[in-house]
């Protein structure tokens, strides 16, 4: 076993259980590696930072990734739990959950297709990339000493191209349908919590929010609504002696755009508390309950809330939400939290290497990308321990002056725990001090000198 801290060492146990005892230590090895390497995040880059560039049997380490037998989904589980107990408390849990782009070129990379970079695109220029699309899940909790909402990865999906699964004769698979198995595997991890799902509006879809509003206990869906979507009174009550088929809706209601163009729409101005996790906003509201039906789809009951600025500076959005009973407010508080998930895909590829590693068989490219998102979460989940109640480390220079620690600061938080643990540990081993020494300084050259 590696020589690590305490807390670092009770939380990478929690992971042990998946793994059979050869594998264990690799797997420590890879994942302290690379958290401690800059850079490309490469098994290679890993081996280099924890001193085991000389090791004859490099390749099992490879095959963690590529050949060993351990499950993705069971280690997802592990990580939820550890997220939920120290950060969700008793409150709801809410879960974001959106798509990103992980741009990889190579013959070998066969499940990647081509699709709208919304990160390289604008309103004037549509960009396309070759990449890999993942579906990602993440808890939306207040990190206390980062006094702000982290989206923290737990669960990523490969989305594979309709051409990749036409190629290979399997049913396509929407984001839509993808969604719902992530759902209910959500539920089936957290059987006895209240679940919130904040999702952007490509994922209001009829077929998964009826999928979430009908399981044994309902996850409240947030998302957008469209403007011109059809919307109904609920059924009337059925009578005794009725014949036919039940009805699935009552009247039909003006459209959401026909109401934001109304000058008799009575308006309700309130304040969001943290309005995309900045400050306080007044907004102007409008909320009611209604059923949303298209044919050949199941009718859903929701609560739209139509949002608009007073001051005319933001365009009007239609929010959903599949809980009746949920407050107006609270819903735009949840769905402004969405924004979170794009700065943790940002921060990931800044300073974990998403999208540097070189892993080219399809079993280990489907497990190297969910590996390195969910060590974004560990990486907090250390960090969080080791403050211990008290504020962060925050870098700061003399044309920067910054306030509140970022991922970045989290990540030179752990990073130092590490090495000055692995300089304790070199004087308080009985063995040639000079030449653990030596050898440890030889490790911090290398990093340094060979970082990019």
């Amino acid at each position: 076993m590696l020589a690590l801290p305490a807390p670092i060492v009770a939380t990478l146990a929690a992971f042990a259980p998946l793994f059979s005892g050869r594998v264990v230590r690799q797997v420590q090895v890879l994942i302290i590696g690379a958290i401690l390497t800059p850079g490309k995040r490469t098994v290679t880059s890993a081996l280099r930072v924890m001193g085991l560039h000389q090791e004859p049997q490099f390749q099992k380490y490879h095959r963690v990734l590529s050949r060993n037998r351990w499950s993705s989904s069971k280690a997802a589980h592990v990580l939820l739990g550890l997220l939920v107990r120290t950060f969700a408390g008793t409150e709801p849990v809410i879960i974001g959950m959106d798509e990103t782009l992980e741009r990889r070129q190579g013959e070998k990379i066969a499940a990647k297709g081509i699709y709208r970079d919304a990160a390289r695109s604008s309103r004037s220029v549509f960009v396309k990339s070759h990449a890999l699309r993942w579906i990602s899940m993440m808890l939306l909790a207040p990190i206390p000493w980062a006094g702000r909402v982290w989206a923290l990865p737990f669960l990523s999906v490969l989305a594979p191209s309709e051409r990749y699964d036409q190629e290979h004769h399997r049913r396509h698979k929407t984001l839509a349908r993808w969604a719902a198995q992530m759902v209910v595997q959500v539920r089936r991890w957290l059987p006895e919590r209240a679940v919130v799902l904040v999702a952007d509006g490509g994922y209001s879809v009829l077929t998964l929010l009826d999928r979430c509003a009908r399981l044994r206990c309902p996850i409240t869906m947030v998302t957008r609504l469209r403007l011109d979507a059809a919307l109904y009174e609920p059924a009337p009550v059925r009578s005794a002696d009725q014949r036919g088929r039940p009805r699935k809706k009552g009247m039909r209601l003006p459209t959401l755009q026909q109401v934001l163009q109304e000058q008799k729409t009575a308006w309700t101005l309130v304040t969001v508390p943290r309005w995309y996790s900045q400050h306080e906003k007044q907004i102007q509201i409008v909320s009611s309950c209604c059923v949303w039906y298209h044919s050949g789809m199941p009718p859903v009951p929701i609560r739209y809330v139509l949002v608009r600025d007073p001051l005319g500076k933001l365009a009007p959005q239609a929010l959903l939400c599949t809980d009746l009973s949920a407050d107006p407010v609270q819903i735009v508080s949840w769905f402004v939290l969405r924004w979170q998930l794009e700065t943790t895909f940002q921060e990931v590829r800044t300073h974990l290497g998403v999208e540097t590693q070189r892993q080219w068989s399809h079993l280990a490219i489907l497990r190297t990308t969910p590996a390195l998102l969910g060590l974004f979460s560990l990486v907090t989940l250390l960090a969080h321990q080791q403050a211990n109640g008290q504020p962060l480390l925050v870098r700061q220079a003399a044309w920067y002056v910054k306030v509140q620690p970022s991922f970045s600061d989290a990540l030179a938080s752990v990073r130092g725990q590490l090495w000055s643990y692995s300089l304790f540990y070199t004087y308080s081993v009985k063995t040639d001090r000079q030449e653990l020494q030596q050898a440890l300084m030889e490790r911090f050259a290398q990093t340094l000198c060979y970082a990019t």
